[in-house]
């Protein structure tokens, strides 16, 4: 909101595990107006509670909402593209096979040649580079570093 004045008819684009973070941004995004697109690798989408509720508040407030394996579909158009960590606090275990799984998933220039011209970058921190490469998270476009200082304000 404090970057493009506004959240209304923004398309905001999830790209990687289907957890917490997600859930929350899920529930709110049509609320405030945003379309939402989220990929993530089969197996790791996102609640399929939280997916009804968020196609029913899509269709309530007048937001599209597409859900595919396929994180250069979900970047089309987005002005703003978000990931988060693949491997959470008591997933170590699972870490190959989770890297594994997100191959292709990792928000790059590339994924976002057909994102929308004004994109940014989001991530909530801290942040691997299997999740974004160095040119995007340290681009311009990335906000993580306002995103955290604004977090810290909530805290």
């Amino acid at each position: 909101q404090e970057h493009y004045g506004g959240l209304n008819g923004l398309t905001i684009t999830w790209i990687g595990d289907g957890n917490n973070v997600l859930h929350s941004i899920m529930t709110s995004a049509a609320k405030l107006g945003m379309h939402l697109r989220i990929a993530t690798p089969k197996g790791f989408e996102p609640d399929q509670g939280i997916t009804k509720i968020t196609a029913q508040y899509s269709e309530e407030y007048g937001t599209k909402l597409l859900l595919t394996t396929d994180p250069l579909e979900a970047a089309d158009s987005a002005n703003v593209l978000v990931t988060d960590t693949w491997i959470s606090m008591g997933q170590e275990e699972e870490k190959k096979e989770r890297l594994k799984a997100f191959q292709g998933y990792q928000i790059t220039m590339q994924t976002a040649k057909s994102a929308a011209s004004n994109w940014t970058f989001l991530h909530c921190l801290p942040r691997k580079p299997e999740e974004v490469d160095d040119e995007v998270f340290y681009s311009p476009r990335s906000l993580v570093f306002q995103e955290a200082e604004n977090r810290k304000w909530t805290i």
